[in-house]
Formats: C-alpha cells, sequence, structure tokens
C-alpha cells in the first residue's frame, strides 16, 4: 500500500489470522485498552490525513486545493453556500499550502502589510500541533522570508532568512489568513495573496536542488474506510512522524497490537475475538474524546471560554485534550493568536432558538471584546453549524462595522439576533437569525494581553456579555 518495506513477518501473522500474535501479544483486556488509548492518541493524526488527502491528493475531488508546496489561495469568504466545513471563518480569507519536507526545508515568504489589516500564517504539523506563526502579532508587518524545516534536518539558516520553524513532521498544513476590511476589500487582499511565495531553499540560495523524496502512494481515506483502517492510517502517517520522548510509551503499546509506523495493520484477517477487543477499544475511545470536547473550556454568561490548541509542550503528551481539540475543530489557533467564545445558550441555560425568541447582546460602554486586531460575532445554524441565508447576506458583525452601527444613548453597542428584520432603523446592527437553534461564535484575533483581557483563558478579566432575551 506504501512505499516503505513491508513487514514479511507481520503479513504472515495476518494471513493466518494472527494466531501468534494471540498468545504472545498482549491479552484480551490489554488488547481493548491499547485500542483505546491508541484511538485517543491517533484521532487528530488520521483526521489531519483526510484532509490532507482531499486537499493535496485527491486532484478529482471537490474539496482539492493544490499538489504539495503550491499556496493556494481563496479570493472570497465562505458564505452559506459552504457546506464542506463547519462552522466556517466569514473574517478572512484563507490561502493554504500542504508543505513537502522530507527533501529539503522551504522558504516562506511574506509581502510588507497595511499595519490597519491584519494577518497570520500558521504551521501546523502532521501531529496537530501549531509550531509558529509569522503574522502580525507574531513577527509584524514588515516582509520577510522564513525557513521551514522537517524533523531530520540538519544544516544552517541561510543569509536572509528571519526565523527557523521546525515541524515534528515531514508534511504538514499552512493556513495564510488575511482580514479583509470592507466588501469592496477583495481586490487588495488578492493583491496581498500574491505575496505569499513558497519555495525550496535550495530554489531561494540558486542552488541545486538535492533528490526528491520517494513518491508515496497515498491509500484513499473516507468515513466508512476509517472505521476498519484506522490503525492502518495512523501506521501510515507515523512513518512521517518520529516519536516526540512523550509518545515513546504509546508508540511501544500500540506495536505490541501490531500498528507501527509504515506497516498495514489488517484488521480484517484478526481473529473474531481480537476485532471484537480492539472495536471495543476505539469505540470506548471515540466516547472518552465526545465527552472531552463537551468539557473544553470554562461556562461564562453561556458562552463556553477555553483553549485547546498549542505546540507539542503545551499538550505534553495529553492526547485526550489533542483529541478533544481536534474533534471541536481541527486547526484551530493558540490562545495568543485567536479566542473563539461560543454558545448555543442563554447564561441560565435556555437553548438559542431563533423560531421562539428574538434576542440581543449588548456590549456595555467601554466593554467591547479587547483585541489587537478585530473581533467578531458570526451567526451559524445551531442544527448544521453552517453559515444562515438571509436577505442581507450578513453572516457575522466585526469591529470594522462599528462606523455604520448606531450606538445606544449610554454609549453602549447592542447586536439584533433575530429571524426578522428588526425594522430599518435597527438593520445596522441586525444579525440574521435561523427560525430554529442558534449557534454564535465570538472571534477575538490577537487578543489584548494586558487587562481588560480575556486571556488566560477562561480566567480573563473580560468576560463576553450574556445573549438576552429582547424585551
Amino acid at each position: 500500500m506504501h512505499t516503505v518495506t513491508h513487514c514479511t513477518a507481520f503479513l504472515a501473522l495476518a494471513a493466518l489470522g494472527a494466531a501468534a500474535c494471540a498468545k504472545e501479544g498482549p491479552g484480551p483486556i490489554d488488547r481493548k485498552a491499547i485500542a483505546e488509548e491508541g484511538f485517543i492518541y491517533g484521532l487528530p493524526i488520521v483526521m489531519n490525513y483526510a484532509v490532507q488527502y482531499s486537499f493535496v491528493v485527491d486532484s478529482g475531488g471537490a474539496q482539492y486545493k493544490a499538489p504539495y508546496n503550491v499556496v493556494s489561495n481563496e479570493a472570497r469568504v465562505f458564505t452559506w453556500q459552504d457546506t464542506t466545513i463547519v462552522t466556517p471563518n466569514s473574517d478572512t480569507p484563507y490561502s493554504m499550502v500542504w508543505l513537502d519536507l522530507r527533501a529539503e526545508p522551504l522558504v516562506i515568504s511574506v509581502p510588507a502589510m497595511d499595519s490597519g489589516r491584519y494577518y497570520s500564517v500558521q504551521f501546523i504539523d502532521g501531529n496537530t500541533f501549531n509550531y509558529g506563526y509569522i503574522g502580525s502579532r507574531a513577527t509584524g508587518t514588515g516582509a520577510g522570508s522564513y525557513l521551514v524545516a522537517g524533523p531530520d534536518w540538519q544544516g544552517a539558516t541561510p543569509a536572509g532568512i528571519k526565523q527557523l520553524f521546525r515541524s515534528t513532521t515531514q508534511f504538514g498544513l499552512t493556513i495564510f489568513r488575511t482580514q479583509l476590511l470592507s466588501p469592496g476589500d477583495m481586490p487588495n487582499v488578492v493583491k496581498v495573496q500574491a505575496g505569499y511565495k513558497v519555495q525550496p531553499m535550495s530554489a531561494f540560495l540558486g542552488q541545486p536542488a538535492p533528490p526528491l523524496g520517494p513518491t508515496v502512494v497515498w491509500p484513499k481515506i473516507n468515513a466508512e474506510m476509517v472505521k476498519t483502517n484506522f490503525f492502518s492510517y495512523l501506521g501510515l502517517a507515523m512513518q512521517f512522524a518520529p516519536a516526540g520522548p512523550e509518545e515513546a510509551a504509546i508508540r511501544e503499546r500500540l506495536a505490541s497490537i501490531g500498528v507501527r509506523p509504515g506497516e498495514p495493520f489488517d484488521f480484517e484477517a484478526l481473529p473474531a475475538d481480537q476485532k471484537l477487543e480492539i472495536g471495543l477499544g476505539m469505540k470506548e475511545g471515540e466516547k472518552k474524546v465526545d465527552e472531552a470536547v463537551a468539557t473544553i473550556g470554562t461556562d461564562i454568561n453561556g458562552w463556553k471560554v477555553g483553549s485547546a490548541f498549542g505546540d507539542r509542550a503545551f499538550y505534553n503528551g495529553n492526547w485526550l485534550l489533542r483529541a478533544a481539540a481536534a474533534k471541536a475543530g481541527i486547526y484551530g489557533n493558540d490562545a495568543v493568536e485567536a479566542m473563539y467564545p461560543m454558545t448555543k445558550a442563554l447564561a441560565s441555560g435556555e437553548a438559542l432558538d431563533g423560531s421562539k425568541h428574538n434576542y440581543t447582546l449588548t456590549f456595555p460602554a467601554g466593554q467591547l471584546p479587547p483585541v489587537n486586531a478585530f473581533w467578531s460575532v458570526t451567526m451559524y445554524d445551531g442544527k448544521t453549524q453552517f453559515l444562515i441565508k438571509n436577505p442581507m447576506n450578513r453572516y457575522l458583525i466585526n469591529s470594522p462595522m462599528l462606523a455604520q452601527m448606531k450606538t445606544n444613548a449610554d454609549g453602549s453597542v447592542t447586536i439584533y439576533i433575530q429571524k426578522d428584520s428588526p425594522g430599518k432603523d435597527k438593520e445596522s446592527n441586525w444579525l440574521p437569525a435561523p427560525n430554529g437553534p442558534i449557534y454564535l461564535v465570538m472571534r477575538l484575533y490577537w487578543p489584548k494581553t494586558e487587562a481588560p483581557s480575556i486571556l488566560p483563558p477562561g480566567k480573563g478579566s473580560w468576560q463576553p456579555p450574556a445573549v438576552a432575551v429582547a424585551q
């Protein structure tokens, strides 16, 4: 299946129904426990592979973006017609590139940015670790070139490079977010996007390129195939991800049930009792991940406020947190880059429903979300988590819109959350809602660190105000 060397002994075992493995390997209880732990450890890695397959491997698929090491720019923001990714961001047009770091490091270059336009470049590796940032917060608004290297690269950082970023895996995703200041601002965003460049280090230095890595035959993946091939996909991905110190123990336990880097895992060839134990372990792992998703963040005025994204040191072997983060919204930002308070309820716990009530969200005078960049409040259908079709084609209210919005006599700002127009005089402050369950997500880009601040997550001095039923 892959271009790595297959273990003939393992294949023989699989063909014989893994009889020897049953005698020498873990017992039934251990096998179930290892499968559970392995599912929790592997879920983000396998989810990431599924995105990688869709974006850069499956060239005939609807989600295909571009080949490896080629930037794909989206000259638009998401609308109600976008139903591929749940809870999409409609603030910042995306650019993406999937990096193949096997042959040599890559150089990412960014243009000079207007100081009033926020942008960020988020580096995410195959472990779903955020291993670094370029952008308004992290590196400023000047033009520059940055080096991204794989886990095994040894070499000197060339002259003309501002910073070296080190991925823990040989393949990984890089996401560029460029702020759209208004609907008419898109041509300016396109000019910025044209300045995002990726090139091999050899090209940057004008030197001959080293030989390319071996061609990988990437296996197809979909929701059905994951059910029986989960550990095969995990083994595939692990060969491009050298184990960190905190991974040694779980990798060893996985190997004891036959899950090893670069080797196939033939679930269907296992004896019935082993299939049952592994299947039960995976199911238990999934249940624990779902339970953990519900506990991310602190309840504040009906909003969930927390952060579950970071680098290797942030997770420090907490695989359940990493899995819950991926399930809640894979590729989320570090808290210092963006915070995402979200709610489906009033402070009392009653579910928000546009068919039953009109609502308001009021920021008291001087208490708008404290950010260095900008903030937004986006409306989603509570059932599907997609954007809402509405007569104004308005999916969010954000800080650049404040100049056109009405302020109350006491200096506060009220957003009207309802399915029908609140009246022409209030439409500037109207966030159209669905005729049913409501899901609201606040985005605070580059949150302030000095008080008032939403940081640290769940304990900050600034808190999102509660959504209220309109009087």
